[in-house]
């Protein structure tokens, strides 16, 4: 049996697993050992993806606290946003998955607490938002500084960590990509969720702009203030379009793959740009679908290239995470930043907040993404102390004791079992 998490074993396979991955991808998960780390040592908790697949494979533990490098902020987590690409990243639904064991989470919020050599513009305590390639969920974070922004006067820590990954995305898709400008229509899928909303309030920066959304019936009446025509995400939403503005729209922003690409292409205007940033539709189960994979990404190879240059229409594609690792990209990340937090401190956009869980909440904070019930971010704050279940509660999620027999009955009825 594979030793668990926490034991010699794992922490090993940590240690080579992230070799020439950068920081943020564990550096260290094991309790103290007995003879014991260094005077001084520290120990912070974190939620770790121990492997790819259902809600068991993750864990709330406690690691060795991360020295920061050359370039680096150790990072006080206040709290971190979660969404839907760290449900694909559990699944293992992924073109090129990271290796486990992993600490998941791309945003969080916090105090500086310690700088590493040569970084200069931070000081230690100053509040603080960042985005990085995994290791966000957690007590503490070590992040690249140029990944690391001032927290704008009056941000919350809640807001400071819902607000980066879909502002970013959504601000990039529309104006870097998009083009948006006075008069043009959009259609967004997805419009109750984190980027969807910031989609929303970007869009009403500017004049004459006519935005259309799908999402599940149930939010409609949440979130019908932010988006002017809301279409059933199970309904015809070509043909519901086309009876508002027979000529279709002018920006496409697909966050589900698949079929939806091609529906997407069908309903832009000449010049008219669609623009892929998820594959949400590939997250049919608790577990990765091989099936689910292969069918969405075949429904996109059928999309003929020569009818784009023939019918002036345009496909892109858009991943905040690799911009990161490149200089040109990270320039352009913090360039577009500095806008943001213009208009968050002129009042006109601020992200709107679903809920807020304890990190050993992970799992049913998880399960709320993949029931689609969220409107708005989902974030996690460490300091939270998380709501105890009973063994009768109903909204225990954790079905995966259903699937892998290996999990003792009472983890699947308290909560403090799989907290190491």
């Amino acid at each position: 049996m594979a030793s668990e998490p926490g034991e010699p074993e794992t922490a090993l396979m940590i240690e080579n697993n992230t070799k020439g991955l950068g920081p943020n991808v564990v550096a260290a998960v094991e309790s103290e050992q007995a003879s014991g780390g260094g005077a001084g040592e520290r120990e912070a908790r974190a939620v770790v993806l121990t492997g790819f697949g259902a809600l068991s494979k993750l864990r709330v533990m406690k690691r060795s606290v991360p020295a920061p490098r050359r370039g680096e902020v150790l990072l006080c987590v206040k709290a971190c946003g979660m969404n839907f690409l760290d449900l694909m990243v559990r699944q293992g639904n992924m073109e090129n998955p990271p290796r486990t064991p992993i600490i998941p989470g791309f945003e969080c919020s916090g105090l500086v607490e310690m700088l590493g050599e040569g970084v200069e513009n931070f000081q230690v305590g100053a509040g603080v938002m960042a985005v990085m390639c995994y290791g966000a969920w957690a007590e503490l974070a070590c992040v690249p500084v140029e990944n690391v922004f001032p927290l704008p006067p009056g941000m919350s820590f809640t807001d400071g960590a819902a607000f980066p990954v879909s502002f970013l995305t959504a601000y990039l898709l529309l104006f870097d990509i998009g083009r948006l400008r006075e008069g043009m229509s959009v259609l967004v899928h997805s419009a109750g969720g984190g980027v969807g909303q910031a989609v929303a309030q970007l869009c009403a920066t500017v004049p004459g702009v006519t935005l259309f959304g799908t999402a599940s019936s149930s939010k409609h009446e949440t979130i019908r203030g932010s988006v002017l025509h809301l279409i059933d995400r199970n309904a015809d939403y070509v043909t519901e379009v086309k009876k508002i503005s027979p000529e279709g729209v002018d920006i496409v922003l697909d966050c589900l793959c698949g079929e939806h690409t091609a529906k997407g292409l069908s309903l832009l205007k000449p010049m008219g740009t669609c623009i892929l940033y998820g594959s949400s539709n590939m997250v049919t189960g608790e577990t990765k679908s091989f099936f689910s994979f292969a069918k969405s990404w075949w429904q996109v190879e059928k999309v003929n290239p020569l009818r784009l240059y023939e019918e002036n229409k345009c496909l892109a594609g858009f991943q905040l995470l690799p911009l990161l690792s490149r200089p040109d990209g990270a320039r352009r990340v913090r360039d577009t930043m500095a806008r943001l937090t213009h208009l968050y401190s002129k009042g006109v956009i601020r992200p709107r907040i679903d809920s807020v869980w304890a990190l050993e909440e992970v799992k049913e904070a998880m399960q709320r993404i993949h029931d689609r019930g969220n409107v708005g971010k989902i974030l996690l704050e460490p300091e939270k102390a998380p709501i105890p279940l009973m063994a009768s509660d109903s909204t225990d999620t954790s079905e995966a004791c259903d699937e892998e027999g290996e999990e003792d009955e009472s983890e699947c009825k308290e909560r403090e079992p799989f907290i190491h």
